[in-house]
């Protein structure tokens, strides 16, 4: 598909014009697991078939910083299932790595050092 060919999927006034689903060909399980906090960034790697203008969006987003699927799934304007779709069909193809979240360590919910730095924070933007 063209780059022209591209703005048929979507519409500046209307917005996507085609249900997100039809852009995973109705799939709803990716092959790869992916937390809603993985991280992916883009190998530098073009898939050799074309995939559609989210795939090329989801590289362009993970070119320059690892990203999380969330923040990907919220740039697209797709769910979440759609979005690890995409991103497994581009790890299939060698063009995205993948991270899982680190585990952070474990704090009681009345740690006195995290509840002074949360109360800071909400000061900051109050």
């Amino acid at each position: 598909m063209t780059e022209s060919q591209d703005g048929a999927w979507l519409d500046d006034e209307a917005g996507r014009l085609v249900r997100p689903y039809t852009v995973s060909n109705g799939r709803t399980r990716s092959t790869v697991h992916f937390d809603l906090l993985s991280l992916v960034m883009a190998t530098g790697t073009r898939p050799k078939t074309y995939l559609g203008p989210d795939c090329d969006l989801v590289l362009d987003l993970c070119g320059a910083r690892p990203i999380s699927v969330a923040e990907v799934a919220a740039h697209l304007h797709l769910p979440a299932t759609v979005t690890k779709v995409l991103l497994s069909d581009l790890v299939g193809h060698n063009a995205l790595t993948t991270q899982a979240p680190r585990p952070i360590e474990a704090a009681s919910p009345t740690d006195r050092k995290i509840l002074e730095e949360v109360l800071h924070g909400l000061r900051k933007r109050l």
